[in-house]
């Protein structure tokens, strides 16, 4: 007797701390401080740059209130797809789903670069053992497609295992900076945070918290999920927050406030202003621990989008949008098929610059993850405006959680958005004409969605309808 291939994504699978570990993981804190924070010290307002992540925050804590009642009607895989259905209609849901699918799945092919390179250069470094950073990739994605094989949960407790080190290892900095140097306030002054360039900063900034809109990915999975999506959310921005705001603090301070944006800027190209202080504040020991739990971050940041690429995947061909093979699960709830996909998407991408004997940091990781973040950032805003436009759809009289906050929140995004696209040099580091004519791809992912929206309604009205339907107890409006 033959049995139905299953469909279905495990239930009840995470609970709030195990979106959470998600959700950072793809942050990957230690990486965002290295790299992320690192560059908005140079790039944008030097010694404020903390208070640029505290700005951040603050924008996406007003978009979360209103994500949170958007998140108390629904429960969907797909994410910010699914809150741009609810919103703005079936061919609005259309074009986020392209984006977010092209966003996504970019990102993983940018980490195979990072992840790559990094393995490579730290290994050879420690070992003298020097591997081609693609076969270090290739190895780091296939580790990642077997362990989110291995279901939600499983991948939740070895990210909770990588973010509780990573995170132990920036406190001890926090605390050794606190204690031999003392944090300065003056980081927080007028002066400070407006000098440089307040507008890359915040832009930088928010470039760190890229993932948090994840939570909505595992809501089917999630246990109680009309509570646990809001609170995993409010708790991963704050931690977010917290974590790249004090740790930024304890690195200005560490090299002077006035003197910060200088410091960055003399070691921006060799890329270890974060490592040297580490010396410092550190030892040579920790710091070799530091450069291993780099790996892990990075690693952990693969695996985490790895899962969120893949729901993209499974969310639209349930829908029937992409082939509807993508939605078949395993057993424990795991998309094997849209998960076999995306590795595989990933790993050929990745294999098309190694082959061309590209540098990666020169080549892969700007046009991947630049255009990556781009699209997620762009995804963001539309879930913003998708929210405000529902509940005014609505009539919903709640009008600080579902109209003040989400809108202040919408134009702080949009804001960051038209940053990012006028900066695409400084989102993807590099100023290549290739690379600068990437954000072109959005305008793609517009058009056919508008174009595919409109065969779809005249020629397969089914699944035109199932855009909807395929969502929980809301009927949409176009």
């Amino acid at each position: 007797m033959s049995t139905a291939p299953s469909t279905e994504l495990r239930q009840g699978a995470l609970g709030v701390a195990g979106i959470v570990f998600l959700v950072l993981a793809a942050v990957a804190p230690l990486t965002g401080i290295i790299v992320v924070a690192s560059l908005a010290i140079a790039l944008g307002n030097g010694g404020g740059t903390p208070m640029s992540f505290f700005l951040v925050a603050v924008v996406l804590l007003l978009f979360a209130i209103g994500y949170a009642q958007m998140s108390k009607q629904m429960v969907n895989a797909g994410g910010f797809y699914a809150f741009v259905v609810k919103g703005l209609g079936r061919t609005g849901g259309l074009i986020a789903g392209f984006i977010a699918t092209l966003g996504y799945n970019f990102f993983v092919v940018g980490t195979i670069g990072t992840s790559g390179f990094f393995m490579q250069t730290i290994i050879a470094d420690l070992t003298g053992f020097n591997l081609h950073w693609y076969v270090w990739g290739l190895l780091s994605i296939v580790v990642s497609f077997f362990m989110a094989r291995s279901g939600v949960d499983f991948s939740s407790k070895v990210l909770g295992v990588a973010l509780v080190l990573e995170v132990l290892m920036l406190v001890i900095f926090d605390v050794s900076v606190l204690v031999q140097t003392g944090y300065d306030v003056s980081a927080f002054s007028p002066q400070s945070v407006l000098s440089g360039s307040l507008p890359i900063g915040l832009l930088l900034a928010a470039t760190g918290f890229l993932g948090f809109e994840a939570t909505s990915l595992f809501s089917e999975e999630s246990k109680n999920p009309l509570k646990t999506v809001p609170r995993a959310t409010y708790t991963s921005i704050v931690a977010i927050g917290i974590i790249l705001g004090v740790t930024t603090w304890a690195v200005v301070s560490a090299t002077g406030v006035e003197q910060a944006q200088q410091t960055a800027i003399d070691h921006l190209d060799a890329g270890d202003l974060i490592f040297s202080l580490s010396e410092k504040y550190l030892g040579g020991g920790l710091t070799i621990v530091m450069m291993i739990l780099l790996l892990v971050s990075l690693f952990a940041a693969m695996l985490a989008f790895h899962n969120s690429a893949s729901r993209y995947l499974f969310s639209l061909g349930r829908a029937k949008v992409l082939p509807s093979v993508l939605a078949r699960t395993r057993s424990n709830g795991a998309p094997q098929f849209a998960g076999m996909v995306q590795a595989g998407f990933a790993a050929i991408v990745a294999a098309l610059f190694a082959v061309a004997g590209a540098d990666p940091i020169v080549s892969l990781v700007p046009s991947m993850l630049g255009f990556g973040t781009l699209s997620v950032l762009v995804l963001q805003g539309l879930a913003a405006l998708s929210i405000v436009v529902h509940f005014r759809r609505q009539k919903d009289g709640r009008l600080w959680s579902t109209l003040i906050a989400p809108g202040i929140g919408f134009l702080g995004i949009a804001s960051i958005v038209v940053l990012a696209v006028a900066n695409f040099d400084i989102v993807a580091g590099s100023d290549a004409l290739l690379i600068q004519l990437m954000p072109l791809l959005l305008v793609v992912a517009i058009i056919g969605g508008i174009l595919f929206g409109s065969h779809l309604r005249r020629n397969r009205p089914d699944v035109y309808r199932g855009l909807s339907e395929d969502l929980e107890r809301f009927t949409v409006r176009d």
